[in-house]
């Protein structure tokens, strides 16, 4: 994967970097990643940047595949952005632009005519395979709601917050908006450290167990609520937090 050469800006005596794919271990380079390990271990944003192949001048193609990603919320908003919109974006232009609206209308139709190929979520680390390299960047809290149908295929991952994860802010109905709407059977909460550190905080906590109890009104289950930092995710399901413990 080419990239550009590194951004170097010197303020103060000093110099910073940004980090090309070249630069990172061969195990986190997307190619490398997607070789070894299948296409269905990487995230969007390194689908992304093995798609876009090179970055722009001062960011790498990763970090532009997840600013892409964080400024449309996702692989849905990105395909209903225009393709002028597109070429507006910084480190895109006209190539780059008609590249992401192939692959995304190729995703579209492989969707419509082989529903049972979409992703599986049986674990923790499912979620993690899709959208840990791109939370994990984030700057700033997302919440993203995994809809699941009857055989726990994922139908979309819309983003229902932004901001501090707080139980005074979030409603608890948002969570379950488009679950409702697609007729979701169930679902898992999915939100991001930008401190890089997982471990739940007290309100990551009430906010499952109210959630849990108002999936259960609405016979809607909640599989889980898996808490992303830089590399590193924990399930509060998994850690027995929020969720009734069974003896």
């Amino acid at each position: 994967m080419e990239e550009h050469e590194p951004f170097s800006t010197k303020a103060g005596g000093t110099t910073e970097y940004y980090t090309l794919i070249r630069d990172l271990p061969a195990s986190e380079r997307p190619r490398e990643r997607l070789r070894d390990f299948g296409a269905s271990a990487l995230s969007n944003a390194e689908l992304l940047a093995i798609i876009l192949r090179t970055g722009a001048k001062h960011e790498s193609v990763l970090s532009l595949a997840t600013r892409l990603l964080s400024t449309y919320r996702g692989l849905v908003g990105l395909a209903r952005v225009s393709f002028g919109e597109l070429c507006n974006e910084k480190g895109l232009g006209e190539a780059k632009a008609a590249q992401l609206k192939a692959a995304l209308e190729l995703g579209r139709r492989l969707s419509s005519t082989q529903p049972e190929e979409r992703a599986v979520v049986r674990s923790p680390a499912d979620i993690a395979n899709l959208l840990l390299t791109e939370m994990g960047l984030l700057e700033q809290e997302h919440l993203r709601v995994v809809l699941l149908n009857q055989r726990n295929q994922v139908l979309s991952i819309p983003e229902v917050y932004r901001g501090s994860v707080n139980t005074s802010l979030i409603r608890i109905a948002e969570l379950f908006r488009d679950a409702v709407r697609q007729n979701c059977p169930a679902v898992v909460l999915v939100h991001n450290h930008p401190s890089g550190d997982p471990t739940p905080s007290n309100d990551d906590v009430a906010m499952t167990k109210q959630a849990v109890e108002a999936g259960k009104l609405l016979d809607i289950e909640v599989l889980d609520h898996v808490v992303i930092g830089q590399g590193r995710y924990l399930s509060l399901k998994e850690q027995g937090l929020g969720f009734e413990q069974h003896s």
